[in-house]
């Protein structure tokens, strides 16, 4: 029986799997960290202060092949000799009756997350900026994996990425959409007469910012956590994101992603969206001509993911953010999309 005060938890069984397979100590406490409504994490600490992370697929009706932690948990335990910006992976849980859905769990790291402006107000505006700078260098190193090297070769595909991308967003729209909004579908239309020529094929996160890593009080990037959406392809498909979600003073975004994301960047000393795809530009040596496509698919991608968990609040009001904040930003973040195309910026 999962517990009222840890949706997603059942204290007991899972205390006891936990004892059985990580020499954990009872009793342990669950605390939620992290403000994602995609897939749910749980802060464990034991009788004797060691700490870990749980990491299972959000409440509710979830869609086929979505918040699959098998894949997560196999893909880090992947990149595990590769870099050391990524969680070291402590065990996997595939027994649903446990908690009513599998869960793999984790290392803590400490450090910040900065998706809260009384959380990045801690760091001076020098240490800001080296985060600007730590986060364009670690998706640079990211993107230079070797994939065959750590045994995830086969998460290349033959088909095109940006059309496998396209049509995997377009399903999800349509199996999950709560109304009726043209314009995502009328996106999708001219996504695909707009499709950039691929050049390289490299890791991608699939939901690369500032709410998806860890950093130091140095603002040194010290982990990326949640790679349930990672696959490989295109490099500038990970930077659009992260433009996306950056808000830029005086932009529109900053008035549509004011509504589920605080306008950190908008703080003294982080760079400004523009300034990170330079500085990309500068450390990786790549062609960044096509990059207004990849913003303006971010946007649309993450009207489609926000709409999501919209859903799933509808199912379960109790689940997360509520609908004052959901709900609007789906057609804003749509058209975000519709003018980043638009501009090409």
């Amino acid at each position: 029986m999962l517990d009222e005060d840890h949706p997603g938890i059942a204290d007991a069984s899972v205390t006891a799997w936990l004892v059985a397979q990580v020499d954990l100590v009872a009793p342990l406490s669950f605390t939620r960290v992290g403000e994602g409504q995609s897939a749910l994490s749980y802060l464990i600490e034991d009788a004797t202060g060691r700490r870990l992370v749980l990491r299972r697929p959000p409440i509710g009706t979830i869609l086929e092949s979505s918040h699959d932690m098998a894949r997560e948990h196999r893909i880090l335990s992947g990149l595990q000799g590769a870099t050391a910006k990524v969680p070291r992976i402590l065990g996997y849980c595939d027994d649903v009756s446990v908690t009513g859905a599998s869960f793999y769990l984790m290392e803590f790291i400490d450090g910040l997350t900065l998706n809260r402006l009384d959380v990045a107000e801690r760091l001076s505006p020098t240490v800001r900026a080296a985060t600007g700078r730590s986060l364009v260098t670690t998706l640079n190193e990211l993107q230079a994996i070797d994939l065959d090297g750590c045994g995830l070769g086969d998460m290349r595909r033959s088909a095109s990425f940006i059309e496998r991308q396209l049509r995997r967003w377009t399903r999800q729209w349509y199996a999950q959409k709560t109304r009726e909004l043209p314009l995502v579908e009328e996106l999708a239309e001219r996504f695909a007469v707009a499709m950039p020529e691929e050049r390289a094929t490299v890791l991608v996160h699939g939901d690369y910012g500032l709410h998806n890593v860890l950093v130091g009080n140095d603002g040194e990037v010290r982990a990326v956590l949640d790679w349930e959406l990672s696959t490989a392809g295109d490099p500038l498909a990970d930077l659009g994101q992260m433009i996306a979600y950056w808000n830029e003073s005086g932009a529109p975004a900053r008035q549509a992603n004011a509504v589920f994301v605080e306008p950190v960047t908008e703080l003294e000393g982080f760079m400004t969206g523009s300034e990170l795809a330079t500085a990309y530009g500068a450390v990786s040596g790549r062609d960044l001509a096509d990059l207004g496509f990849w913003v303006a698919f971010a946007y649309w991608k993450t009207a489609i993911i926000v709409e999501g968990v919209y859903s799933r609040w509808l199912e379960n009001p109790s689940n997360g953010v509520g609908a004052e904040r959901l709900a609007p930003a789906v057609p804003r973040m749509a058209e975000l999309a519709r003018d980043a195309l638009k501009m090409g910026v």
